[in-house]
């Protein structure tokens, strides 16, 4: 959710007073080089080669708005597994709503989740750029892995103890050794 409050990496303000109101608004922001490193740190990427958010901002009713636009970016981030550079191309569709009658609160109390996510108080301004950079954030990929990349099993232990496995650890993995153990026994005393 955007909000006025919050410094944006990547500002581009429309007022609804100021557009049509029977009519989209058609946009396209393409940050320059400059701007594109502003937000790749801004979001932890190792680089942001480009991106592109194009789109339109209709009114819904009198005061309310709907944005749809399409989010194309590159990005490069780093291997959750081998630290090596991972590129990942991103096409998302971003949806948002600005109501008029939405209730905005000012304090820091417990705050109440709203069933949609995507809808948001109208203000004064809508920052376009600030939901290209909230969606761009929303696509990454969590956890990116460079080709190939996997995690090895790791054991760790104190000294002198032996490591517990994967097997091990599962929730039943003992119930399922003892029902075993169980049947070896029973199968014994049936033979003699």
């Amino acid at each position: 959710m955007t909000t006025a409050d919050q410094p944006s990496v990547y500002a581009h303000p429309l007022r609804p007073a100021d557009l049509a109101n029977t009519t989209p608004t058609t946009f396209l922001l393409t940050p320059d080089h400059e701007t594109c490193a502003a937000i790749a740190q801004a979001l932890g990427l190792l680089a942001l080669r480009k991106v592109r958010f194009e789109g339109q901002l209709e009114p819904q009713g009198k005061r309310d708005w709907r944005l749809t636009a399409r989010l194309g970016a590159t990005v490069v981030q780093t291997c959750v597994v081998t630290l090596a550079p991972v590129t990942t191309r991103i096409e998302d569709h971003v949806e948002r709503f600005w109501r008029a009658d939405m209730e905005q609160s000012d304090t820091d109390a417990e705050l109440e989740i709203p069933q949609n996510t995507d809808e948001e108080p109208l203000g004064a301004e809508i920052d376009l750029g600030q939901v290209m950079v909230e969606a761009l954030a929303l696509a990454l990929p969590a956890y990116p892995r460079a080709e190939g990349a996997k995690l090895d099993q790791a054991a760790f232990t104190t000294p002198g103890q032996a490591p517990m496995t994967d097997e091990e650890a599962r929730p039943f993995a003992g119930l399922a050794a003892l029902r075993g153990k169980l049947s070896q026994d029973d199968d014994g005393e049936n033979s003699a």
